[in-house]
């Protein structure tokens, strides 16, 4: 099965975005291509990270005519927020879930790995990984939500409870499984089946549908399908194996912060990701993961 890997991103991640293409074009192998998908207006600041095998991609090529971004008013213009007439104001990082689902549904490819800007690798990975017999492992952590601090919990549950709206599951109304991790993969397949069953649900197009809220979680919205919907064991193998470890939350880490960090890192753990807002210098982390 060939997979190709598909970051969204923007302008306030371009230094994280580069280390991220450095570490995969040393460490990382069997995809076909890395896809970054931007907001149009950030196509000529990520242009610089196009090559053979990467390619830089206008949101216009996956997003409707209908949904566009605005400079926020609340941010003096440093933000955007998108405007449709289908819903509220969406954010940025609500809008990369339309456009990987966009771009996972429209792929030639039969995988995609999904991988977010902040994200590093520090060590060899081959994303053949993710494909075992003709089925692809899917991230789904048992009983994960309840083990959430209360405010990311009470998050996650309403975000599970959407997706059961969306996909029309009467019960259970919301799941503890999770869903959510920052290295998984999709089937192409898969996300075909399910913007159509999206769409039989509502009556409407399915992106009109997820535009419709801002509680929207695209990994939610893939597992509880493929748990819930779907019904094609052949098709996933489910795994709560976590590749990538994190650093959401607290202050920027300094140089011996971030070799403590990577020494945590899990012998199965092949990546690290350090949130943008938590003011990490890239620098830093470009020496912690031994790109120079």
């Amino acid at each position: 099965m060939q997979s190709a890997i598909a970051t969204a991103s923007y302008r306030g991640d371009l230094e994280r975005c580069r280390l991220l293409c450095e570490s995969i074009d040393r460490r990382v192998t069997g995809h076909t291509r890395h896809l970054i998908l931007v907001e149009a207006a950030d196509v000529p600041l990520f242009r610089g990270l196009a090559g053979p095998r990467r390619e830089i991609i206008d949101e216009r090529e996956l997003l409707p005519v209908w949904l566009r971004p605005f400079p926020d008013p609340l941010s003096r213009g440093r933000r955007r927020i998108w405007l449709s007439p289908k819903g509220p104001p969406l954010r940025g990082w609500h809008v990369q879930q339309l456009r990987r689902i966009a771009l996972a549904a429209a792929m030639p490819e039969e995988v995609m790995i999904s991988i977010d800007s902040d994200v590093v690798f520090f060590r060899d990975f081959d994303v053949s990984w993710f494909v075992e017999d003709g089925r692809v492992r899917f991230y789904r952590a048992p009983g994960a939500i309840p083990r959430l601090d209360p405010m990311r919990r009470e998050e996650h549950r309403r975000w599970s409870k959407k997706t059961g709206q969306i996909l029309g599951i009467t019960a259970p109304a919301t799941t503890d499984v999770g869903y959510i991790a920052t290295l998984i993969a999709w089937r192409g397949d898969t996300v075909r089946a399910m913007v159509r069953h999206i769409e039989q649900t509502a009556g409407r197009r399915w992106m009109s549908v997820l535009a419709g809220t801002r509680s929207l979680s695209e990994c939610t919205i893939y597992g509880r399908f493929v748990d819930e919907v779907e019904n094609r064991p052949d098709w996933h193998v489910p795994s709560d194996v976590s590749l990538c470890q994190m650093y959401w939350f607290g202050a920027a880490m300094g140089a011996d912060a971030l070799k403590d960090f990577a020494a945590t890192l899990a012998p199965h753990q092949v990546a690290a990701g350090i949130q943008s807002f938590t003011a990490t210098d890239p620098a830093l982390i470009r020496r912690a993961a031994g790109l120079g």
